[in-house]
């Protein structure tokens, strides 16, 4: 059967997401150029058509990665609810113990990105991204006088780092932390963070 014709938008999609895959399967530094062309049943001159390297595709891919995962946090943060919901709604999402993906993406993203500036300038956007959005929630429910924050910024940091931290132990190390504490943990930090009990947390 003939392969549908994509345009050169639709392919560069096609591509990246194929890199994506790779990436989380074999890891940056083992996956080619063949690997995702391969799993296309396209050629490897097609990838490097749109991507002239490995370096470039591998960059283009984890911008691509990003550039998803802010979009649905946006998503999230717009919803016409209170400033408590929107925060505690992206926070379950990010967590490792949420509906997030790729979190294997982005430990190797963090790897490579100690060696090359290009990966290191998107993981840096990606983290600055996900700290604002964080403080402008929490200054949204501090104005609203939802809950009490002397400092949006440092606790946008303490959380990130607190959950950044538990996807490791839970991608590299699997049984190491059970799920259901690490969730637990992150709604307490959460929770002290905002001068909540559990329950008004909950929204109970």
């Amino acid at each position: 059967m003939a392969r549908v014709r994509l345009s050169v938008a639709e392919r560069r999609v096609e591509l990246l997401r194929a890199a994506i895959e790779q990436i989380e399967a074999r890891g940056v530094a083992a996956v080619r150029i063949a690997d995702v062309a391969a799993a296309l049943g396209v050629s490897n001159a097609l990838v490097l058509y749109h991507f002239s390297t490995k370096e470039k595709l591998v960059a283009a891919a984890f911008t691509h990665a990003a550039q998803d995962d802010l979009a649905h946090l946006r998503k999230l943060l717009g919803r016409r609810t209170s400033a408590l919901r929107r925060l505690r709604a992206a926070v379950r999402w990010y967590a490792p113990t949420g509906q997030a993906k790729g979190w294997r993406l982005w430990i190797e993203g963090w790897a490579v990105a100690l060696r090359e500036p290009a990966l290191r300038e998107v993981t840096r956007d990606l983290d600055k991204e996900w700290k604002a959005a964080l403080v402008e929630v929490i200054a949204e429910g501090v104005a609203a006088d939802e809950f009490v924050c002397a400092d949006p910024v440092g606790t946008a940091l303490r959380l990130t780092a607190l959950m950044d931290g538990l996807a490791v132990q839970l991608t590299s190390y699997p049984g190491s932390v059970p799920r259901s504490r690490a969730q637990e943990w992150v709604d307490e930090a959460l929770a002290h963070e905002l001068g909540l009990d559990r329950e008004a947390l909950a929204g109970r």
